[in-house]
């Protein structure tokens, strides 16, 4: 395992924007560009992480192109067509939970700031620009909690007083170090305990049909709260996985049930308060059910409306390769003025020992280029920091981080998985457009992006044991390369 200052920390490359631009309605099909793209003069500079080598983030050799014909059927090719561009980028990121505030408020000043470099600095770091938090407690917190007292309909008690000793002072770094701003959504794990049929915030339960619109109006009373002590919200979803009776915070809503909570409560309420502009977001669960629950909202018009788009997770695929990619295109393809967004993921079952394992890293690579060539508009990670014991977590529902904070020895460890995310997080900025990208042996995954600057930025990872030669093609012309064993690599031109 690793403790050092990461190697992209060493790293001043290409100053993209770093403001989020909020992705317009687009078309199932590409778009084709206003001008052809002209790979003459240009170099491709590679940066690669690559298993068993020092090489984190690196940058290499920049690769000339030279004019290149029909390949031959033999040749391994990777194919990149910025002449015609798909979904626009909203930002990649990661949650800034109860736990990575209170991991964070553990550490020494010296490594807080390694921290927030590492994440949010476009330049010295991989460049979030995307983050969640929990409206009151989840899992990942040291205990249950709210912002109200017992049977307070009316939320004339309303406080975040328990998130100003950690969380809050955690958020307002973070976005200071993203140069002023991050693009904030907000999601509640359950209502509190006295507006549910089972009494308890923990284990299921429902939203008693009584208390819709006060929970409805909590929603409001924290954004409202949020923003008048400096964090703005882009917007909030509706419910954290409703579909799972979980040992923690958690609570059930068919399909029919969050369409008519959307419909009749939650979307009157936000325009009424004038929060209309705040973007919604639908089901926050697993792809599995994804369509099902895309069907049972966006087929209601009046429920359609306030939504801006579906949020996923990734736990239901883990054991499976394809990781139900396909769910995510049939919800885009049928859903196209509508945007999806992945939402939360992580490695569970969390061992110390193991914070070095190479799969980690490559779960997000496989994940983030098949949502992304799927139509997904943003990404982002489960907790960005947790402490020694994969928390902490109330519940024992201990996981990984892409950076873990040994509370022991005050150090941080750099997960593989923090190298990998950035491969997409800091050369992929907020605006640009996704591009064609197909390679021709199943063995290499890709996708492509086109920057608001013009430049590119071509992901190609290689999960196999061996190392691959192959030629990156493009506007007529190729460059060779070789992709190495376990290795992901981002070709900037």
């Amino acid at each position: 395992m690793s403790s050092k200052i990461p190697s992209v920390l060493l790293l001043s490359v290409l100053g993209f924007g770093a403001n989020a631009q909020q992705p317009k309605s687009k078309p199932a099909t590409a778009r084709p560009a206003t001008a052809a793209y002209s790979v003459a003069g240009k170099t491709a500079q590679v940066y690669a992480t690559v298993a068993g080598t020092s090489q984190r983030l690196a940058a290499g050799e920049k690769l000339a192109f030279t004019p290149a014909g029909q390949p031959l059927e033999t040749q391994v090719c990777v194919f990149v067509d910025p002449n015609h561009s798909f979904q626009t980028m909203l930002g990649i990121g990661g949650a800034l939970t109860d736990a990575s505030a209170e991991t964070f408020a553990k550490l020494p000043k010296v490594q807080q700031q390694e921290l927030l470099q590492a994440y949010y600095s476009p330049t010295a770091g991989i460049g979030y620009t995307l983050a969640r938090t929990s409206i009151h407690s989840s899992d990942f917190a040291s205990g249950s909690y709210t912002y109200v007292a017992d049977n307070d309909k009316t939320l004339k008690t309303f406080s975040v007083k328990h998130d100003e000793q950690f969380r809050i002072p955690f958020i307002k770094q973070a976005q200071a170090a993203a140069g002023g701003k991050l693009t904030m959504y907000v999601t509640p794990w359950s209502p509190p305990a006295w507006m549910k049929d089972s009494g308890s915030m923990l284990k299921g339960g429902k939203l008693l049909p009584a208390y819709r619109q006060a929970w409805a109006d909590y929603y409001v009373k924290f954004i409202q709260t949020y923003e008048k002590l400096g964090i703005p919200i882009w917007g909030l979803s509706v419910q954290n996985e409703p579909m799972a009776t979980q040992s923690w915070e958690s609570c059930i809503y068919t399909g029919e049930e969050e369409r008519d909570f959307i419909k009749g409560y939650l979307g009157p309420t936000l325009d009424k308060a004038g929060l209309g502009s705040k973007k919604l977001i639908a089901w926050d669960h697993n792809r599995d059910l994804l369509t099902q629950r895309a069907a049972a909202v966006l087929d209601d018009p009046e429920a359609a409306k306030y939504v801006w788009g579906i949020g996923y997770h990734w736990y239901e695929t883990w054991t499976g390769s394809a990781m139900l990619f396909d769910n995510v295109r049939r919800v885009h393809e049928t859903y196209p003025d509508k945007n999806l967004l992945f939402t939360e993921g992580c490695l569970e079952k969390f061992e110390f020992a193991k914070v070095d394992r190479w799969d980690l890293g490559e779960k997000y690579g496989m994940s983030m280029i098949g949502d992304f060539n799927a139509g997904t508009v943003g990404w982002t990670d489960w907790n960005v920091l947790l402490d020694e014991t994969g928390g902490p977590n109330h519940v024992g529902n201990f996981c990984y981080a892409p950076i873990i904070g040994d509370t022991r020895t005050g150090k941080l460890i750099y997960t593989n998985a923090y190298y990998y995310i950035g491969h997409f997080s800091k050369f992929i900025r907020p605006g640009a457009k996704r591009i064609g990208a197909a390679a021709n042996r199943d063995v290499l995954q890709t996708t492509a992006f086109r920057n608001p600057d013009g430049s590119l930025a071509v992901v190609v990872m290689n999960q196999t044991d061996k190392p691959l030669d192959f030629q990156l093609r493009l506007a007529g012309q190729a460059a060779k390369t070789t992709a190495a064993a376990h290795s992901i690599m981002t070709f900037v031109l």
